[in-house]
């Protein structure tokens, strides 16, 4: 297939880009580099089956010379992500997943492509059900801290659905629970990443309140393979795309210090305002995706975690 990848420089799309051109498909990624990195690309900026094109996908793509060859496939994982980008780029945020989802759309519909959204777990908000499955409606607050993110996701499921309904576009959703692995930034604030700095610099870790609150990671192998099932498969979606296996933060934090080796001290702080409204848990129920795509995640989260610290180590983030 030839396939377009919003957002391919990033953590996710930048995995995405490298399990669909090692499959044999032609990939065309587009980022602005807000927050994707050249360097997740590795190898792929000069593979004969990969092109890099530095673009906002919130500006209209139909026209655009980069984009006049038909793609089988158009793949939305264009948005900033973390909680850190909540509070600093919101606009963007709310930006990419309106005016850019529905250009991406717009191209998807005029090539007769298929499109999937990559959607997230927070369209469930701070769930009042457990495990989450698809059919929940979520406890979301439209004006909190996380708002940005979470309606901007749920306005580009609204908008899939209609072009599927009114257009007639085959589209795909996934909803992306928790994922960690290489190639996150380590300044994102999210908790995996700051408790492996925190850990590998000796400070202290630092757990908002007790830490009994619970997520459920997913290793970024086993979240592209789930992707690419969901793209592949006959499910429009949505379709929940995480590992069920869930943790506490308390214990995510305690493997982190025993497999990086540190010392750090485990401390508790106060929730800054920023982080208000994150959800006190999160699970996902993966039955539809076992069931109809065969997809289910097979990497422990000791692995993954190792792996990433060795990423992290070898990138340089390291005890002084």
């Amino acid at each position: 297939m030839r396939v377009l990848v919003a957002g391919g420089a990033g953590f996710i799309g930048s995995h995405l880009s490298d399990a669909l051109v090692e499959r044999g498909d032609t990939v065309v990624a587009v980022d602005n580099l807000l927050t994707g990195r050249r360097q997740n690309l590795g190898l792929l900026l000069g593979h004969e089956h990969f092109a890099l094109v530095e673009r906002d996908v919130t500006e209209p793509l139909i026209g655009c010379s980069e984009f006049e060859e038909r793609f089988d496939a158009v793949l939305d994982l264009a948005s900033p992500a973390s909680p850190d980008d909540f509070a600093n780029l919101p606009l963007e945020i709310l930006a990419v997943g309106s005016t850019g989802t529905r250009n991406l759309l717009d191209l998807a519909c005029e090539q007769g492509s298929r499109f999937l959204l990559a959607s997230t777990s927070e369209v469930y908000g701070d769930p009042l059900v457990h495990p989450q499955t698809e059919d929940y409606l979520g406890n979301v607050d439209p004006v909190g801290p996380r708002s940005c993110y979470d309606e901007a996701k749920r306005f580009a499921e609204a908008l899939t659905v209609a072009y599927r309904r009114v257009r007639g576009t085959d589209t795909r959703i996934a909803r992306i629970f928790n994922t960690y692995g290489e190639r996150m930034r380590p300044d994102d604030g999210r908790v995996l990443t700051n408790f492996i700095v925190q850990a590998l610099a000796g400070e202290p870790m630092t757990l908002y309140g007790d830490g009994s609150q619970s997520r459920s990671f997913c290793y970024v192998a086993d979240e592209v393979a789930g992707l690419l099932a969901v793209l592949d498969g006959d499910v429009p979606g949505p379709v929940n795309v995480g590992n069920p296996d869930e943790r506490t933060i308390r214990e995510t934090a305690e493997l982190v210090r025993e497999l990086t080796g540190s010392t750090s001290e485990i401390i508790e702080v106060s929730l800054p305002e920023e982080r208000f409204g994150d959800p006190r848990r999160r699970c996902p129920d993966i039955t539809l995706a076992r069931n109809r795509l065969e997809w289910e995640p097979t990497t422990p989260l000791r692995l993954g975690l190792q792996r990433m610290i060795d990423s992290m180590r070898a990138s340089g983030v390291d005890a002084p």
